[in-house]
């Protein structure tokens, strides 16, 4: 967090509580980004709420430039936006689609979080974060390389946070429930499968200061369990990582994450590996 040098901030002016405002703000206090405020609107004319903003903002200290645009879409509006400024964190409010509509179509933020080629904070409260509990969820059950760098960036920025607002780290990992049927032992008993885990988490325990008591390993489906224990802690920010789906063209969320921005109270910020990330920024500048 603290490298980010540039905020991308999407307003709603019809969402006067200006959630994803207030948590730049926060974050821009500390690391001294610049703030660039975007609305997606292609009909309605913004410009004197931008300028009257963009002053109140600069009063205030902050650096801010201002964008009213409009693509093909909402999520292509703001990757372009990112993409031009060079901003290294986008800052969303998240409301729930109806759940007919999200039968049939893709939600707005699902796609901004497939396709955005870097983090997305999703704001779902006006919680304060000083203070508050910070949940990183990591998969350590997949230990191969990419995974293992996308770990790392998941408990680095939940630890990052935690700094920032004063508040405490936790991380939580679901593991599969035991097979008697499995061919590496441990894998049969649920004790055995745990401690597999917890020695996979130590090496970032010891980094971050991550005690064993915050370290929660639990038996079950993550998107399930992840909600479940953000609420048990009643976890201000949620950190949780995507990667690739192998066989498909482009590179696409992981399932969990976009299940969960639902059912999560907390905010939600989504990171990628630098592999995605990178693949991402080629498919933005083909178009």
């Amino acid at each position: 967090m603290q490298a980010i040098r540039s905020i991308l901030v999407v307003l709603e002016p019809d969402r006067p509580e200006g959630l994803a405002l207030k948590r730049a703000k926060l974050i821009a206090g500390v690391t001294q980004s610049h703030l660039h405020l975007l609305i997606c609107d292609r009909k309605g004319d913004h410009a004197d709420y931008l300028s009257d903003l963009a002053d109140s903002l600069k009063a205030e200290g902050y650096s801010v430039t201002t964008q009213q645009g409009w693509l093909d879409n909402l999520h292509q509006t703001i990757i372009a936006a990112q993409q031009a400024e060079g901003c290294g964190l986008v800052i969303k409010q998240h409301v729930p689609d109806n759940p007919l509509k999200k039968a049939i179509l893709t939600p707005d933020d699902w796609k901004l979080l497939r396709y955005c080629p870097g983090p997305v904070l999703m704001v779902k409260t006006d919680k304060p974060w000083s203070g508050g509990n910070i949940l990183a969820a990591v998969d350590v059950g997949n230990s191969d390389g990419e995974h293992r760098t996308l770990h790392a960036t998941i408990v680095s920025h939940g630890y990052e946070i935690a700094s920032l607002a004063h508040g405490t780290l936790h991380v939580i990992s679901a593991h599969p429930s035991p097979m008697l049927s499995a061919a590496d032992p441990t894998f049969q008993l649920k004790e055995t499968i745990e401690a597999r885990y917890r020695d996979e988490c130590r090496a970032f325990q010891a980094e971050y200061d991550v005690s064993d008591e915050r370290l929660h390993i639990e038996e079950g489906p993550a998107d399930v369990l992840i909600p479940f224990v953000a609420h048990k802690l009643e976890a201000a920010v949620t950190v949780i990582g995507t990667v690739a789906r192998s066989g498909l063209s482009g590179a696409l969320i992981g399932n969990t994450a976009e299940v969960v921005l639902d059912t999560l109270e907390s905010d939600v910020l989504v990171l990628k590996p630098e592999a995605i990330i990178a693949h991402l920024e080629e498919l933005v500048a083909q178009r």
